[in-house]
């Protein structure tokens, strides 16, 4: 817009007219401030290699632009970035000092701009660089790493050896997917490290690599890894152990542990009866002290072979009050529908209403639905069989005295009673809560208390996907190489 000036101002200017540019700044100068502080500029035009025939906006800066669009936008679409330099132009000029050209921001030339960054030997290296920086800038506790994965999902093809495959999603197991592995700074929530994978892999194996690179980029020993049960896998403990680091994990109960757990929980409980559980207890809403945890420890020795050195680790064995009541409503919400589905085996005689004439099928159906609610040995189901006899005179026409009859007969099992075994539920419900962790740490550096606190933060890393797939929009995915999805997961990290 341009505005005719009175002639006072004019002679003060030097100008006849003054040129009005109105553009939508948001909050783009915030973010590139932030991240030219934290040297995102000078670290990738460090690591990333320059060709002689380039344009002349550096890779630094165009990555810089380009995340805070993404940021801004909730967009990681490379097609919509040129439109959107156009109606900044001016502002992104004068916040980078350098010469903005929306052709810098093309399809092509961000797409070479995620090969590059999807090399291992490029991308590492940024990584760890920028994290030093952070680090030291902000003065960072660097104490505890959350280690967790999420998936991403997308509309892709499944081709043999690429990144978008099926596996177990919470998402949407109908879509391939991508597995984003990911380790996190607390309490700050920085992400660390990102591994992309292909998503049909299991968990387990994935954490070692990326404790490897995080230690390798933390230079310093006594890490303390928090992760969930797949990290709790023997070699990953043992690896953690041996490089003089700390692990936290619950430990699945499956295997060994399920045949242990009712053991550790007995012992629970009768601790529990003499008052010898240690309590941790924290302040509600309502200013109400409250129970959030109880529980105890003991310790074990763990080796990966025998023979092979073995490590001292401590199992925490808690009970949580919000999961007893958790559990006990899952029960109750199994027993109704239990009770439902065997009501309705042995529907009431009417049209179109099957009946179970046979007692051993009725058996089977009985078993099979307390098997899938899980409620065997707290349900008693009582039914009897009931016959029906009817006269019939045999062949054709009027029935008369001296006429040959036949009698038919129809048996039905019909349930009487479904009871609920009080003395079963209550002795179930009283070993509900319980869970069991591991960590190798020294009670003097993480207590009983501090672990359950420690891991209930696990919430932290878990903003970071939410934050990766609701305000970055990540998922789905609209890039289709290969390379492009590693860069592009990372760089929206």
């Amino acid at each position: 817009m341009k505005v005719q000036l009175a002639q006072q101002v004019q002679e003060l200017v030097g100008t006849s007219d003054l040129v009005i540019i109105t553009e939508r700044v948001d909050d783009v100068a915030l973010l590139i401030g932030h991240m030219v502080k934290m040297g995102f500029v000078e670290v990738l035009d460090r690591h990333i290699p320059r060709h002689w025939q380039q344009r002349e906006l550096s890779w630094g800066w165009t990555a810089v632009i380009w995340l805070a669009s993404i940021l801004t936008e909730g967009d990681h679409r490379k097609v919509s970035v040129e439109a959107y330099i156009k109606g900044m132009h001016n502002t992104l000029s004068h916040l980078s000092g350098q010469a903005i050209n929306p052709l810098d921001f093309s399809d092509d030339r961000l797409g070479h701009l995620l090969q590059h960054l999807s090399k291992p030997t490029y991308w590492h290296e940024i990584e760890r660089e920028l994290h030093a920086r952070s680090l030291e800038v902000y003065a960072l506790s660097q104490d505890v790493i959350r280690c967790d994965a999420t998936t991403v999902s997308g509309t892709h093809e499944v081709s043999e050896g690429g990144l978008l495959q099926f596996g177990h999603s919470k998402d949407d197991p109908s879509r391939p997917q991508i597995k984003v592995m990911m380790g996190s700074l607390d309490p700050l929530g920085m992400p660390l490290a990102t591994d992309v994978l292909s998503g049909e892999r299991a968990d387990d194996g994935l954490y070692m690599p990326l404790i490897k690179r995080l230690e390798a980029g933390m230079r310093q020993s006594g890490l303390l890894f928090v992760g969930d049960c797949k990290m709790s896998a023997l070699g990953t403990r043992a690896y953690v152990g041996d490089r003089q680091h700390m692990y936290l994990s619950p430990l699945p109960c499956t295997g060994a542990t399920a045949e242990a757990m009712a053991a550790w929980i007995s012992e629970g409980i009768a601790q529990g009866r003499d008052g010898a559980l240690e309590r941790l207890v924290r302040r509600n809403l309502r200013d109400e002290e409250a129970l959030v945890a109880e529980g105890y420890e003991f310790e074990r020795s763990c080796g990966l072979e025998e023979g092979d050195a073995e490590w001292t680790e401590r199992v925490l064995v808690v009970r949580s009050p919000a999961h007893t009541e958790r559990q006990a409503a899952g029960l109750e919400k199994r027993l109704a529908t239990a009770e439902h589905k065997l009501a309705a085996l042995t529907p009431a005689r009417g049209r179109g209403k099957r009946q179970i004439t046979e007692e051993a099928k009725l058996v089977a159906a009985i078993a099979k639905v307390l098997k899938e609610q899980q409620v065997e040995g707290v349900l008693q189901v009582e039914w009897q069989q009931q016959i029906e006899r009817h006269t019939h005179y045999v062949g054709r026409g009027r029935g008369s005295a001296t006429r040959q009859q036949r009698v038919t007969e129809n048996s039905r099992s019909h349930l009487t009673r479904i009871t609920r075994q009080e003395g079963p539920i209550r002795a179930l419900t009283q070993r509900f809560g319980w869970k069991a962790f591991v960590t190798n740490a020294p009670p003097e550096r993480l207590s009983l208390s501090d672990a359950i606190l420690c891991y209930r933060h696990e919430y932290r890393i878990e903003r970071i996907f939410n934050r990766l797939k609701s305000r970055v929009h990540i998922a789905p995915l609209f890039v289709k190489l290969n390379d492009q999805i590693d860069s592009n997961s990372n760089f929206g990290d």
